[in-house]
This record gives structure tokens, C-alpha cells and sequence, in this order.
């Protein structure tokens, strides 16, 4: 396994000074953001595929500091109700597969989306109950009349142009947010769609990431990781439960906030997991993903990295010679 760090986190700097620092920290890899809402400072799609030698250049200077790139990230919601915003996350989308076939990358991580409840919905519609009855009915048309037969188009796309993963994250207010969810749209389109698996978004939800990994991996839909904490506030969740739409930045009254890997689960947390991709035999990148509101990006990402490189296997398992 090696460790990258996804770089939109420092969007505001030049790209390589960005890759000379990653380097020196022993960073391996990086994950590029192409569009969507992360933005696209670093590797604008569009703009790199209207100018191959870019590309090149792009690159070589990857090369020169030694750094691969784990996957092109496109974190939007190509299925929104707003024609104009579903339009322009499927152009990102798609820039970023025919890009990812010019780099020789195989992995393009996204959001599944989230529909509207009816065809002339403005806002999307997020689904989390089973009764009054309108949310079943809801669910089936969002799931039967747009997320199925998206993704079977985006899946033959990214076939078309040698992408093998689409990597979702599982993400609430989108229509993928936990393993069961994942998978069953895996089932309906195919072996392309699989996790960005970032444990991030499901500690808040209950989910144990060990056995969600477990889970995943017996489908064998394991694309990418991402490494990124979350710490519960059990004295809020007790009074309020989980489910918050405070603003992030209003760390003391919400339920839960992003942490800097370390800050919101202790390392048994961190190396059980990590000893469960090695079973499931996931041997890629973990990509830091930094939302800290805590500390600076610097400061969380040095940590993180810290902390990856106590709890990381880097070598082959030996022989069991006791057995």
C-alpha cells in the first residue's frame, strides 16, 4: 500500500511547489481533482485534452518528483434536477475518463448523484425513511428512472475509454452513501461501479468501517481509499443524534466534524482497517483527504501522513512458518 494525498486541499498554491512538498514528505502518490465541486486547479480536463503536449508536461513532472497518480476525481452530482448543474458534472465526468485514457489511468472517483423526486424537481431529494409512502415511491423512481440507467451509460463510457473503476464515494445526501446502497446499483450496472472507500462518512453513521471494508470487499468492489477521520460528539449525539445540517465550522454544537487522521479514531481503529484491505487484498493508495476545520491543512496533512506511516504494511506478508 502506498500513501497519496488527494490535492485539492491546496488548490491555492502552484502545482509544483505542491508536488515538491508531498514529495518531501514521503507522499507516493496523488489524486487529482478534475471538476465537480472540489474544482479543477490543478488538472483542468477540458483544457488538458484540447492541448496533448500538456499532457506530456503534466506528466513529466509527476515523474520528476516521483509521484503516480492514484485516480482523476470528479466529485459531482451528474443526475441533479438542475439540467444546467447535472450538464456540467457529466462534461467533467467525461473530460475526466477521456483524460484518465490519455494518462494511462484506470480509476475515476465520483458521487453517485442524487435525483429529484419528479421529473420537474428543482433540488435533489435524499431519501432516508421508509414511511409516509412518498419516499418508497420516491426511491424506486429515482433508483428505476435515473440512477440505473445513468450510470449504465456513464459505465459503458468509461469502458469505451479504458476507465475499470468508477469509484464512488459513499456519501450521505447522495443516493450511495453506505455498502448496501453501493452495491446494489453495482449489481443493477456492473463490475465498473465500486467504492472510493472513505470511512469518513460512514463512522457518523454508525457503520463499523472494518466490517464495511469486509463487505466490500467479498464483492470485490474495492477501487480506492480514502483516508480521512471523523469524531463523534457523544455529548450532542445523545441529546440530538446524528443527523446535523449545522455549518461545519460550528464545531462545538455539531454531532460530528471531520478530523485529521488520528483525531477522530485511535490507531487500533486505523490498523484494523488496514489489515483488513491487506485480507481483502487491496494493495493501492490511501489517499489523504484533508477537512480538518481544526488545523491547518499543513499541520493535518503532516499528521495524517505520520500516522499512515506508523500503521501502514509496505512489505509482502512473510511465509507462515508456524503453520
Amino acid at each position: 500500500m502506498k500513501i497519496g494525498v488527494f490535492t485539492v486541499l491546496m488548490s491555492d498554491q502552484p502545482f509544483e511547489k505542491v508536488l515538491n512538498y508531498l514529495s518531501g514528505l514521503g507522499v507516493e502518490a496523488v489524486e487529482l481533482g478534475c471538476g465537480g465541486y472540489p474544482g479543477n486547479a490543478h488538472c483542468n480536463a477540458k483544457d488538458l485534452l484540447a492541448n496533448p503536449a500538456k499532457i506530456d508536461a503534466l506528466q513529466a513532472t509527476l515523474a520528476e518528483h516521483n509521484l503516480e497518480v492514484s485516480a482523476l476525481s470528479m466529485h459531482g452530482n451528474p443526475v441533479h434536477p438542475n439540467k444546467d448543474i447535472a450538464a456540467e458534472h457529466v462534461e467533467d465526468e467525461r473530460n475526466a475518463m477521456r483524460l484518465a485514457e490519455k494518462m494511462g489511468v484506470d480509476t475515476v472517483i465520483t458521487f453517485s448523484g442524487c435525483p429529484g423526486d419528479h421529473e420537474g424537481a428543482k433540488y435533489p431529494n435524499w431519501v432516508t425513511c421508509a414511511w409516509p409512502p412518498d419516499y418508497p415511491e420516491i426511491l424506486e423512481w429515482q433508483w428505476n428512472e435515473v440512477l440505473i440507467p445513468y450510470w449504465q451509460e456513464s459505465a459503458a463510457f468509461a469502458r469505451d475509454h479504458g476507465v475499470s473503476k468508477i469509484g464512488f464515494e459513499m456519501h450521505p445526501g447522495f443516493a450511495v452513501y453506505n455498502p448496501e446502497t453501493l452495491l446494489r446499483l453495482r449489481d443493477a450496472v456492473g463490475p465498473e461501479i465500486g467504492a472510493n472507500f472513505d470511512p469518513s462518512h460512514l463512522f457518523w453513521q454508525g457503520i463499523d468501517a472494518t466490517a464495511a471494508i469486509r463487505e466490500i470487499g467479498k464483492a470485490g468492489a474495492m477501487h480506492h481509499f480514502h483516508a480521512k477521520d471523523t469524531r463523534v460528539d457523544s455529548a450532542n449525539t445523545r441529546v440530538n443524534g446524528v443527523l446535523d445540517t449545522k455549518p461545519y465550522t460550528d464545531e462545538i454544537n455539531r454531532s460530528w466534524i471531520f478530523r485529521s487522521l488520528g483525531y477522530g479514531n485511535d490507531l487500533t481503529v486505523w490498523k484494523d482497517m488496514i489489515s483488513e484491505l491487506r485480507m481483502i487484498g487491496y494493495d493501492g493508495v490511501l489517499s489523504i483527504e484533508h477537512e480538518d476545520s481544526l488545523m491547518s491543512p499543513n499541520e493535518g496533512l503532516e499528521k495524517g501522513v505520520k500516522l499512515l506511516q506508523e500503521v501502514l504494511m509496505t512489505e509482502p506478508a512473510g511465509v507462515a512458518y508456524w503453520a
